[in-house]
Order: structure tokens, then sequence, then C-alpha cells
């Protein structure tokens, strides 16, 4: 029989299906009292014919009297094939089933079905083809419900495929139980679409080697596939059949593609340098050997550059490695520990000449015998090939790659060396750029933190404490930063910000917005006057250069600026797209401020406000950026519940403070920069201050010093007295000179006397050089010589003018 007929008559289906068999009903008697159309096709009678004959009429087997004690004789049923007589005159060898049906009279008739013997063997030899091909084959083969859940697997398949449906019962398939095993996404996605188009498809699959712990990691898979639809008669779909075939070492060449692909998704996916050399001894084992080791020389983890060929004495560091089994029986030398090759081992030849080395093991192999430990390891277990590869890129050697087989027998070839040329070759760039990226981290890191104060000044307004906390190195050094500011009149400025974006860019974008804020700041600035002078500064700096075409210089910054009046016992806020601070009371719950939150810094042209807040003394003050409550993909609600909890108890030390908000907040590896400055709040007590109304009269003059006089022997500072005296005298002068409205005269006593005149002018005085036969014009000269410091600051009614006194004793 040829292909094409043999094709023709595949699938024959059940030669004994009721609807198209022989069947007859034969009475206790023998004879014959029904006859279905399929026995009138296939044997030539009609019923009209044989009904009320004896069956044995038609037997052409021997005596047909012989029939009806045969029949008499079978109690549950025979199959077998007999002879009958056609209606043509022909005999026909039939395949019978026949079996007794009683009757409730007490009788029993037989009911027999038939079909042609040649229609019985080809359906025999094509369930024979199924049974082998779904108990024996090679094959896996899985039977998929319409939701594609496993319902039918074989053997072959549940070891292929680790199925979860069932375990294969002892004729090689078992059917899912009612909790159907759900298929792989590679399964799930073909199926789907099969089930969708009606449309058979076939594909061959690669699978990389699965990477976990050492003694779990597969050597990675090929497969054919093939998924169709299953139908009912009427068309209906019933489900998917999936049939694959494991053809792994059968195509090498795509084999070493396929790995070459899974290595350039699995090797680099971090800039990290032990995660990325990691990365590369899993894609080695077990695919390629049985045992890999990556050592790096120490310059590699430094900020130094490179020479393109190591120097003889360069140190080796074992940066990774990995052997097929998890006791790692081939290892030497631990991770991070230095490694020492004799001079005539591959390892040292490959780092000198740059060269790939591959060599047979042998027990009398000369460099071994200058490494005792390394040569009774290999022996004992059986090394009988050794590799070692350059780990070079961009004409820089970084380190070598020692591959060793033992328990694979094939030792390694040219198109092994060829192979792992090419993976250590990909692996290199990716070390490099997570080398490159470390200096360059390293270097912003470097930048940021010379641009964040080295140490907050101490003052008497507050106590303060804060936290940096860098990003993950592979999200880059940001742009968050603090600051303390002194302020005059015994009051002190808190700040955070947080530029946009990472690396050298923010940082040193930070620095810049720091500096200008610092400078405002001097300027006795109110805070969201403030704030509008740097959102004017951000915007020309980033149309400069954008000018310049060197993109923009920053690209967006956030801010929170606060003043703390310890006098008047208050905090004015104003921000600037940034998050409210909070403030722990000592007797109520932690409060975050409704403070107008205002436009992140470089939008332009719109205005900001500030709030006034009065606190207690004692009360913690804590500002943040937004990394503190966005840390780990939390919800901010979340953030700052945690937050208050972190602040529910403020007499704790601010240290301790500090910690147990990191602790609470943050992740091991946050993502994003944290900056946070938390400052307990003093006052200063009414004794520390004194304050006088002045008449716009000369005379007052008089009148002040007096009381400036009796007010620094109260405070046992008799030793300022002359240099308060012509501070306050000068002022007071100008004041009533070239000022108008209610003058008044303020002493403070802080670590500084601090003497302030405030009129209601909004005249700057000038500080200027008189001439000789100028009559005045030296007042603020000689302020300005005499005092630690002075300055203006505008308030809603006016200016005051303030000086600042150095207290005896003090450095």
């Amino acid at each position: 029989m040829g292909v094409s007929s043999a094709a023709s008559s595949a699938n024959p289906g059940d030669p004994f299906d009721i609807k198209t068999t022989a069947v007859a009903i034969i009475d206790a008697e023998g004879v014959i009292v029904y006859w279905s159309e399929g026995a009138q096709n296939l044997l030539g009678h009609a019923a009209r014919d044989v009904l009320g004959r004896p069956a044995g009429s038609l037997w052409a087997g021997g005596d047909p009297t012989a029939v009806l004690s045969r029949l008499r004789r079978i109690d549950s049923g025979w199959d077998g094939v007999i002879t009958v007589r056609h209606g043509a005159g022909h005999t026909v060898r039939l395949a019978i089933r026949m079996c007794p049906l009683h009757a409730a009279s007490g009788s029993r008739d037989w009911l027999v079905t038939g079909c042609d013997v040649a229609d019985r063997r080809r359906h025999e030899s094509f369930e024979a083809v199924a049974r082998g091909l779904l108990e024996h084959s090679p094959v896996g083969i899985a039977m998929l419900d319409t939701q594609l859940r496993y319902r039918w697997v074989n053997r072959a398949l549940t070891g292929m495929e680790e199925c979860s449906a069932a375990s294969p019962a002892d004729d090689g398939a078992a059917p899912a139980p009612a909790d159907a095993g759900q298929t792989s996404p590679v399964v799930t996605r073909h199926a789907r679409q099969v089930l969708i188009s009606g449309q058979s498809q076939v594909t061959l699959e690669h699978a990389p080697p699965r990477h976990g712990n050492p003694g779990r990691r597969s050597r990675g898979h090929s497969r054919l596939r093939s998924f169709f639809p299953l139908r009912d008669g009427s068309g209906r779909t019933l489900g998917i059949c999936y049939a694959a075939l494991d053809v792994t070492g059968q195509d090498p060449a795509r084999e070493r593609l396929a790995l070459l692909n899974a290595a350039s998704e699995h090797i680099g996916t971090t800039l990290d340098l032990a995660r990325t050399v990691q990365e590369l001894a899993e894609v080695m084992v077990p695919q390629v050997s049985d045992f890999v080791a990556i050592d790096l020389l120490d310059l590699v983890q430094t900020t130094k550059a490179l020479p393109t060929r190591a120097a003889h004495g360069d140190t080796l560091r074992r940066a990774a490695h990995l052997s097929i089994q998890e006791d790692q029986p081939e290892v030497v030398v631990e991770i991070g520990a230095p490694t020492r090759y004799p001079p005539q081992s591959p390892q040292t030849r490959c780092l000198a000449t740059g060269k790939p080395i591959r060599e047979v093991v042998r027990p009398s192999t000369s460099w071994l015998a200058d490494d005792q430990p390394r040569w009774r390891k290999m022996v004992r277990l059986g090394v009988h090939t050794h590799m070692v590869v350059p780990l070079r890129a961009r004409g820089i050697t970084m380190g070598v790659v020692t591959l060793l087989r033992w328990k694979n027998p094939d030792p390694f070839d040219e198109d092994d060396l060829l192979l792992v040329e090419e993976l250590v070759a990909r692996a290199a760039v990716c070390v490099d750029n997570a080398r490159r990226f470390a200096r360059e981290h390293e270097a912003a890191l470097t930048l940021q933190t010379s641009l964040l104060p080295p140490n907050l000044p101490a003052h008497s307004a507050v106590e303060v404490a804060h936290r940096y906390l860098p990003a993950d190195a592979e999200a880059g050094v940001g742009g968050d930063w603090y600051d303390v500011i002194p302020l005059s009149g015994a009051r002190v400025a808190l700040v955070v910000g947080d530029v946009v974006g990472h690396g050298l860019h923010a940082a040193a974008s930070m620095g810049r917005l720091r500096a200008a804020v610092q400078t405002l700041a001097d300027l006795d600035l109110p805070p969201d006057e403030l704030l509008a002078r740097v959102d004017d500064l951000v915007v020309r700096l980033s149309d400069e250069a954008e000018a310049a075409a060197e993109g923009p210089a920053v690209v967006g910054a956030t801010c929170v600026y606060a003043i703390y009046d310890p006098i008047a016992r208050k905090i004015v806020v104003a921000r600037a797209g940034h998050p409210s601070p909070a403030i722990a009371h000592l007797r109520e719950p932690v409060e975050f401020p409704d403070i107008p939150a205002g436009p992140p810094l470089g939008l332009g042209g719109l205005p900001f406000e500030s709030a006034e807040i009065a606190v207690e003394e004692g009360s913690i003050i804590a500002l943040y950026t937004d990394g503190l409550i966005e840390a780990s993909d939390r919800d901010v609600d979340v953030g700052m519940e945690r937050l208050c909890f972190t602040l529910a108890h403020p007499d704790r030390p601010l240290e301790e403070i500090c910690d147990i908000m990191v602790r609470t907040l943050l992740p091991d590896r946050p993502r994003d920069d944290v900056a946070f400055l938390i400052a307990r709040t003093h006052v200063l007590s009414a004794d520390c201050v004194a304050s006088w109304d002045v008449p716009a009269d000369p005379s007052a003059v008089h009148v002040a010093r007096n009381n400036v006089s009796r007010q620094l022997s109260v405070w046992g500072l008799e030793e300022t007295a002359f240099t308060t005296e012509l501070i306050v005298s000068e002022l007071i002068t100008n004041a009533i000179k070239h000022a108008c409205g209610p003058i008044s005269l303020r002493l403070i006593h802080e670590r500084t006397l601090i003497c302030e005149v405030s009129d209601a002018s909004n005249t700057s005085p000038r500080l200027r050089r008189a001439l000789g036969m100028d009559e005045g014009g030296r007042g603020l000269f000689l302020v300005a010589q005499v005092a630690q410091r002075w300055g203006t600051r505008y308030t809603s009614s006016g200016k005051t003018i303030w000086a600042e006194v150095q207290l005896p004793g003090a450095t």
C-alpha cells in the first residue's frame, strides 16, 4: 500500500459503531427477530428475507442446526470471527460480538453486532499506533480544555514539562484531577492562538538554562511543539491537543545561538559589578562547563584607570564562582579573597598575553606541581580539561575566566572555545560598564557630599539632627539637600530641597540652589519672597543653558523654607511643590500644617504663600524630601502615618528619632535619595530680651544709652557697654534723622548680644566712606567696625537695623 492510499484509510472509525454496523437479534429458538439496515448493507439480505428464519441458515461454517446449541452455551458474551453467506452467493468473514438479552418473562435472546474482519483489523492497528504514541513514544502529548488547563497528560510530557496536572498512571497517561494544573506561559500563548484561529501551529523553542540554586539549575533545552484543535463529530471545539518533542542536542549550532541570545538577556541586567559577574557564571554553568571561576584585578573595583595589559604582580581577586554541585568541591579560594596562581599557570599566561588557553589536565601537568591544593582537588574530581579566557573589553584586560569539566565527559573543543570567547566578550562589556558607572557614581557622590554642609551650625533657637541617604547605585546620585542658616534676631532658617533627576547634573544643580538660598537668606527675606527669587533664578539658569545648547541647567526642584523665631515662638513656612513639614507637639498629635503648596521651582510667574504656626518649646519640626514617605512604592498616606509614628515621642534624643525614621520608613536600598532634618525648638525667656520705644527726638539718644547701660549691668555684660552704647547711639541717630514713624530698640542676650533698631521706613541704609570735610556719614562705618556682623531686614511695618556684639570670653 502506498502512502497516499494509506493516508486515505487513516482513522477508519469504530467498526462496531451502533449507527452503521450490522445488528441482529436472535430469540431463544435461534430465530432472527431483528435485522438492521447495516446488516442488510453488509450481507446483502433484506430484512423481509431473513426475519423469522433460523440464524443457522446464514452460517457457512458447518451444520446450521449447531448454531442454537452454541448460542445457549454463551453466558456472558462472545467475541470472534465467523463465515456467513452473502445474498449474492459468496461468503463473508465477519468479526462479531454477541451478548445475551434477558427478558422479564425469563426467556433469553441474543444481541449480535458484526463488521467486516478487514475493517476491524484496520481499527485495531489504528488503536495500537495511538496507544504506542501516547504511552511509549518520546512525544509528550496533553489535552487542554477550552480554559487552557491540562485535562490529560501522557508520561513523556509529564517528565518533560513537569506538568502539575497529575502523576502518570501505570498505563502511561493520567487524567487531570478536578483542580487541573495551569499551563506554562509559552504553552498558554500558543494554545490560545490556536483556540482563537482554529488553525494548527508548530513552533521550535530554544529555552535557556534556568538559574537558581546550584543544585537546581538546568542545562536548557530545545523543543518542537505542536498545537491543534480537538473537535467532536458536530465540529464543536473540545479543547487543544498539545504535543512536544525534545530535540536538545540535535542542532548544536542553533543551541549555541540560543545560549548567546539568552546570555544577552541574562548578563548585564544591573550596573552592579558583583551581580554582573555572577550572571556570567550562571550562564556558563551547567550549559558550558561544570565549574567556572571569575577573577578580577583589584584595580577594577577602584576608581583608578586600568592599563591595557596587566602588569606582573597585579593582584587578582575572586569575584564569583559556580559549580554544578551545591557543595562546590572545586573551590580553593572564597569569593572576595585574593587568588594566587603559579607563574606558569594558564591564568597567569592568559592575563599576560590577553589570549585564551585550552589544555588537557593530567596528574603530571607541570604547573599544578606548584599548586598542591588545586592539584589535589582536580585529580580527586577527575577534571580532564581546563580553559582560561581573558575578560577583556575596550582594549583593557580586567581579569580571567576559568572553566573546568569533569562531570561532562566531552573535553572542551574549538567550538566551545569560540562560544566561551563570545560569552566572555559580551560579559566583559557589561563588567566594564558597571566599573565605569561605579566610578561616575562615586564621583557624583563625592561632589554631592562636598556640596552639603559638613557640620550644621549650633544655634540657641533649635537643636538639630539630620540624615542624608543616597539612592541605590543604579538610580544614581540625586539632588537632595538640607541646611540650617542662622538669621538675625536669634532666628534660624531650616531648609530642605530636592532637585529633579539624578547624576552629576543633579548634584551640581543642587549646589547652585543651596548657595542661592544661603545668599538670599542673608538678605532676611520672608520665606515666600525667598522662594520667588529662587524660582526666578532657576528659570534664568535653564534659559541660559538652553541658549548654550547644553540642555536645561535645572529641570526642576522642590523646596521648603521655614524661619523659626524663638522669641515670638512661631514658625513661618513656605514651600515650592514640596511635602509639608511635620510638627510633633508635646501634648498634641503630630501635625502636618496646611501650608499652600506653591508650584515647583522653575515654572516661573506663579506666586508663593507662607503660613505662620505657633509652636511650644520642645516641639519637633521635621522637614524631609518625598523619598522618605514614598520609599518601597508605598502609598504616601501610609508613609505619612509611619512618619507620625516615628515622631510620636518628641522628648526622645534627636539621633534616636533619626535612627527610628530610617528603620521604619526606608528599605535597605532606597531607590531615591532621602534627606531629612529635624529640629527641637527652644525659646528665649523674657529676661533675655529688653525693648524700649524711642521718641523721634535727638535727646532720646541719651536716654536710650542709659537704658542699655542699666540692662547690660543686669546681664553682667558691663565689658560690652562701650561698644553697645556706640552702636545704639549711631543706629538711633540714623533712625531719627533719616527714617519716620515709631522707633523701637531691642536688646537680645543670646550667644551674642544683639542690638536692633526698628522704624517705619523702607529705605535701606548704605555704608559709605565719608570724606575728610563731611560732617556725617560715619555712623554705619563705625558700627561695621565694632560689630561682629550687622544687617537689615524688612518687615510689613518697615525695617530693622541689627548688629551683633561678641560676648566676653566668646571665640
